[in-house]
């Protein structure tokens, strides 16, 4: 994958398949997965949210550091992600 941003997706993804759990179809998940685990901002997240709630998905789970740039946008709630051990937790 060339685009960093779609990390926490796959995670998500292979967390989802290994707990043989579906993830919310109303969820949209992006950020990018460091080594250690961590869960780093991107660029663009309000571009991303926006067209994603185009899409009709109601719930965003996005880096902490990208929630502050995206706080203004109406219609989404903003679920912010630390680390993947976090993301287990928020994604079930």
């Amino acid at each position: 994958m060339d685009e960093p941003a779609a990390d926490l997706g796959i995670v998500s993804a292979l967390i989802s398949s290994f707990l043989d759990r579906p993830v919310d179809k109303t969820l949209v998940v992006f950020g990018e997965v460091g080594l250690a685990g961590e869960i780093r901002g991107v660029s663009q997240p309000e571009v991303r949210i926006k067209e994603a709630k185009k899409l009709g998905f109601s719930r965003c789970l996005l880096p902490k550091g990208n929630v502050e740039a995206c706080s203004r946008i109406e219609g989404m709630e903003l679920v912010p992600a630390e680390s993947v051990r976090n993301l287990i937790e928020l994604l079930f």
